[in-house]
């Protein structure tokens, strides 16, 4: 494999084989409380992608000089620091989004997607291919989000992004199961379900 496939590898295996929410089965707290209509999930993944890419970038940039002792430290403090300007913009420019995700913003900082690809793989690579790394990452863990929040919010309300897309008859009657966490870990179980059968093998 040349370099060139490496890299686009490193990209496209985080949207669907290494996707971090259906796949590898991590960042599942934000997955349950913030996906209730596609505006919060998408919201919720823009934000985690931010500080995703942005903490990879810097954390690449620094590796050299960031002693091994202390590393895990350091890149906390990046990515709160990113954390923070996520939290100030949405709050600025996005306030009823905010006041939905709420606590969830500030959390992001454990998130372990995001401390996660800082050490296994930011710490080891240069920026570019760090970039590419969360950039897969961060658009599988988006659209992970965003389809939850979409089937969620259509089945309980009958609407997409707030629009009415089902009869109103549907919409007099939602499946308000779907609102709740029981209902986003079954979606969970059965998009993972549908991810196995349609990828099995090909990950070799």
């Amino acid at each position: 494999m040349n370099r060139q496939q490496s890299r686009l590898r490193y990209f496209t295996t985080g949207i669907i084989l290494e996707n971090p929410l259906l796949v590898l089965m991590i960042g599942l707290c934000p997955a349950l409380a913030t996906t209730a209509t596609a505006r919060d999930g998408f919201g919720m993944g823009i934000a985690a992608s931010f500080v995703l890419i942005s903490s990879n970038i810097v954390v690449s940039l620094i590796r050299r000089w960031v002693p091994s002792s202390i590393r895990i430290p350091i890149f906390i403090i990046i990515i709160s620091s990113f954390v923070t300007v996520a939290d100030y913009v949405l709050q600025a420019y996005q306030p009823a989004l905010y006041a939905v995700l709420g606590i969830f913003i500030p959390l992001i900082v454990v998130n372990c997607i995001i401390l996660g690809r800082a050490e296994a793989f930011a710490y080891h690579h240069g920026v570019l291919d760090s970039v590419l790394d969360a950039l897969g990452k961060a658009l599988g863990f988006t659209l992970a989000l965003g389809l939850m929040g979409t089937i969620r919010e259509l089945f309980s309300a009958g609407t997409v992004f707030g629009t009415p897309v089902t009869p109103a008859g549907f919409r007099e009657t939602p499946v308000l199961f779907m609102i709740f966490s029981p209902g986003a870990f079954l979606l969970i179980g059965i998009l993972k379900a549908l991810i196995n059968k349609l990828f099995a093998g090909r990950e070799k």
